[in-house]
This record gives structure tokens, sequence and C-alpha cells, in this order.
């Protein structure tokens, strides 16, 4: 079970007073065995016990309790499970130090809840996981963690799938203070979620993902808005059937800032019409095989405050849609689009994206044919483009490259890939782009190895990342949710400092409930995955945090 260092919080308990001379373990094999850590909390020795020898001083006595804490938040997983076994003292400051934990989520988890919790008392973020072939956690379990856990601020769910609505009713009254929540492949439907929104008036971010209990046609309950609409500020909704029913939630969410619709079924037009209508704060938008139309853009387009657009693998999406959004959302600055081959976003929306877009910063574009007319409008106007990516075009060769490196003078990230360069067109970067730290070239069968070396000569401090090994025969894919550094954006952090006694994977999904033949076919034309998003993953070299790079 992955473990990672927690975050200090000066709100939680207060750390118990140490002792003199801490007790060692009473057993003389320390290992991280179940085992170790339920003797040395049950044991009845005496903890006024002085280890025999004198020689070797506790040199950690004059450390305070909160220091000791903040070292133990520097170690590793290992290193923290080794210093919880070194004495009593050190156990509990360990314990209760700890504000994450992420636990295997399987039904014989329940007789173990009373001790976990008493040890780890501080846990604000939580994480509840349990693999498709096992039986999980049911509402008795969760009930009883939401009881020991009313400070809890964050909760994931990864395939509990004996968790009802009456488990989850009952979580959401005892722990209020939620600020994040995240489940994938669960069972509960629409009264266990609006019972989440109810009583969780704090909640800020919303991340739901093949919910299976809202699967049940077009009767299912709407969904909010509830009392966290006032608070919350992101939703993402992935592969629903009836993700339509969270619409009252969306609409009535007023201060809603990112908003990712991923995979979800339906026609989403009436949807945006609606929230472009109404006042909205609404800056960040991505759109993944979805049923949009430029309709749904134009109602897009009425968001002043849009700074970011994914447009990923939209057939219905034309130029028509694309100029609607360049030429009222004045303060754009990311920009991606997936146009899938289709050849419905060109030139024309591109050019208007160069005219009216002057503080764009980051720009993909994947499946797409532009121009030397449309490439050489945004390298003209977009003075402030700091990353670039183009892959799987067919008229991009050497003159739209050379045009880049040209006039691109803020750029100091590029991406090529699939697309009709040659080693000249690589070349010109040579003095071009004075700003670029790093370019990437990847499955252009006209590109050879020599010119990475040629280019690293010539500029030393450009890190060359140029693969020439394999030949773009299969297509480029642009989901922003398959593995690339835009996954699952709302999502935790990795949930840290796991209990070393229960063991935690990556959850698969979960097997679905029966399907009708409809609902397959049309879930698998928006819902399947291609290959690795080149344009959409992190830099693996690069600095800066991770909201500037690609």
């Amino acid at each position: 079970m992955g473990q990672y260092s927690s975050t200090h919080c000066g709100g939680g308990p207060k750390l118990r007073h140490r002792h003199l001379h801490p007790s060692p373990l009473p057993n003389h094999h320390r290992s991280t065995s179940e085992s170790d850590f339920f003797s040395l909390m049950n044991s009845d020795e005496d903890e006024s016990i002085i280890p025999s020898d004198f020689e070797n001083p506790d040199y950690t006595y004059e450390l305070p309790d909160e220091c000791l804490a903040l070292i133990f938040q520097c170690l590793s997983s290992g290193d923290r499970k080794k210093c919880s076994l070194v004495c009593r003292r050190w156990l509990l400051v360990e314990g209760q130090s700890r504000h994450r934990l992420s636990l295997n989520a399987k039904a014989e988890f329940l007789p173990h809840i009373p001790t976990i919790f008493s040890r780890f008392d501080s846990v604000t973020k939580l994480a509840l996981r349990c693999d498709r072939k096992s039986v999980s956690i049911n509402d008795e379990a969760l009930t009883l963690i939401s009881l020991r856990c009313v400070n809890l601020t964050r909760l994931k769910l990864r395939g509990c799938r004996d968790v009802t609505d009456v488990g989850m009713s009952a979580f959401a009254k005892n722990c209020k203070s939620l600020k994040k929540f995240s489940c994938g492949s669960c069972m509960f439907g629409a009264k266990g979620m609006n019972a989440l929104l109810d009583h969780c008036s704090t909640l800020e971010e919303l991340s739901v993902k093949r919910l299976r209990g809202i699967n049940d046609g077009f009767a299912a309950d709407p969904i909010g808005p509830g009392a966290a609409a006032s608070s919350l500020k992101s939703i993402c909704l992935k592969e629903l059937y009836n993700g339509q029913c969270f619409g009252p939630l969306i609409i009535g969410s007023k201060n809603l800032r990112t908003l990712k619709l991923l995979r979800c079924l339906g026609d989403w037009d009436r949807l945006f019409g609606t929230i472009g209508s109404r006042e909205n704060h609404v800056a960040e938008i991505h759109l993944e095989r979805l049923q949009v139309s430029d309709s749904g853009l134009n109602a897009i387009s009425n968001c002043p405050n849009l700074e970011i657009l994914h447009l990923v693998k939209t057939p219905e999406c034309t130029d028509v849609g694309v100029v609607a959004v360049a030429r009222k959302c004045k303060l754009l600055r990311k920009l991606h689009i997936d146009g899938w081959r289709t050849n419905r976003i060109g030139d024309e929306g591109l050019v208007a994206i160069a005219e009216n877009s002057l503080n764009l910063k980051e720009l993909v574009l994947i499946g797409l044919n532009p121009t030397s007319t449309s490439l050489l409008a945004i390298a003209s106007n977009c003075q402030k483009l700091e990353r670039l990516a183009l892959c799987g075009s067919d008229t991009i060769g050497d003159p739209e490259v050379s045009c880049i490196a040209t006039k691109c003078m803020a750029l100091k990230k590029l991406c090529i890939k699939g697309c009709e360069v040659t080693d000249e067109g690589i070349e010109s970067f040579a003095w071009g782009c004075p700003n670029l730290v790093k370019i990437k070239v990847k499955k252009c069968k006209h590109v050879t190895g020599d010119v990475a070396d040629w280019l690293r000569a010539r500029r030393r401090s450009l890190a060359v990342n140029l693969d020439v090994g394999e030949i773009d025969v299969e297509p480029v894919d642009g989901s922003a949710s398959d593995g690339g550094a835009l996954e699952d954006a709302i999502e935790f952090q990795p949930i840290a400092n796991t209990l070393p006694i229960i063991g935690a994977t990556d959850i698969p999904s979960t097997s679905n409930v029966g399907r009708s033949a409809a609902a397959k076919s049309w879930f698998g034309f928006f819902g399947g995955r291609g290959l690795v998003a080149c344009a959409l993953r992190r830099w693996s070299n690069g600095n800066g945090d991770s909201s500037e790079s690609l």
C-alpha cells in the first residue's frame, strides 16, 4: 500500500507528552508486520521500563513531540514504518501526525476499524479502495469510519460496491467538514449523492466516475443543487450514462470555476445554454468525447472569465463554434483541440484564435490540418505563447515549422508528433526561438537521429527528445484522461501515510451492471481509449510547477 509524507496540521489533536526514556518494543525482531503494531498498541507492559543500556542515551528526549512529528513527515514510507516500531512515544507521535491514510477497503477490514483509527486519530484525508474481485466494505463500516473521522476533509472511494445510499447518508451527517469528494465504480445512487450535497455545505470539489446507481434509464432522480452549491468550485463527471441528472447541481453552483465532462452520454447543448444565459464564473472547461455542437460552444462563449478550454474528440464542433469562443473569451490562455481527423476545425477557427487570444500561453493541436496561413497568424499574434504541441497533422511540414522557429520568440517547450517534418525543419531551431528549453519530436518518419546530436551541439542548453524508432502507424490520441498530466485534475493528491498492516493498490474498474445494446454501441463510440497522448503528458524533464507543463 502506497504511503507518502503527510502535511503537518497544527489544528489536529495535541500530541501526547513524551516519556523520559521511551519503552522499546516487547519483541526483539522489529519487522513491520501486523502483529508488531497490534502487540505494541495492546501491550500491558509498564511504560516506565528504562532501557538497560545507559551508554546510549535517547537524544530525541529534548526534542518536542511537534518537532519529532515534522521529522517523520520528511521520511519515506518505509522509514516511517520502522520509526513507529522504535518505542511507544515514537509510535504515538507517528500515528497522531498522520493526516493522510489509504486503506484496502475489503469487507474483512471492518473489525480493525476501531484499532486503526484509535492510533491514526488525526486523519483528515482518507482513501478507501477495493479491487473488483473482492467484497468491499459496507454501510456499517463507512458509518463507523465517519464516527471516528469527524474532521475528515477529503474522501476518495474506489470500488466500494457494497456502500449504498444509507451508508452515504450516515457518512454525510457525521462528516460535515468535507471539502473534496471523489468516487469511482460505486453503487450508491442519487439519494446518497443528494445527502452528501445537503449536509456537506463546505464541499468545494466533486469528482464522480462510473456511478452505477444512477444508471436506471431516464427516470434517475435529479442531483443537487443542495447546500453545497454555494461552495462548489470544481465538478468532474466521467463515464456516466445519466450524467445529465447532475444538471441542477451544475446550473445551481454559482461559484463554479472548473467543469469537466468526459465521456458522458447525452446531448449537452441545452445545459451549456442555461449556463451561458446566466451570470457565471467558469474559468476552465474540459469536454472529451461528448455530444456537444457549435450551439454548445456558442453558449460557452458567454463565459467571459474562460481561461482554459479543452475540446477533445467532439466531432460535432466546427470552425463556427471555435470562432464564437475566440471572439468573446478574450482571457483564453490554454487551448487544447483534438479534431479527431474530421477536418471540421481548420484555418478559419485557428485564425480567429490568433486574432483574439493575445494572452494565449499554451496551444495543443491534435488531428488538425492547419496550413501556413493559420500557423503564421498564431506565431505572429500570440507573442506570449510558451508551450506548443502539433500532433497527427498531414499539412505541417518544414515551412510551417520554420515559421514557428522564426516568429515564436517566447516559446519554451515544443512537441511535434506524427507530422511531415524533416531534418531541415528541425535544424531551424538551432537559431530560432531563443527562449526554447525543450523540444520533443516523435513519430516523424522523415526525421533522423543525426539531427538531434547536431542540434544539441549548437544549443547545449536545449533539451532534445527525439524518437525515431517508431513510425506513426496508429492514431494519435489527445484524450485528456488517458494517462496524461491532465487526468483527474480534481482528484486528491496521492493519499499518504498508509497503514503498514493493510495493503492498497490502484484498483481497476469494477464489472458493469447490465447495459442495453444501444447504450453499449453509443458508449463505445465516445468511450474508446487510444494510445498515449504525447501532447497532454507532463514534460519529463520540465521544471516549474505542474500547472505550467503540458
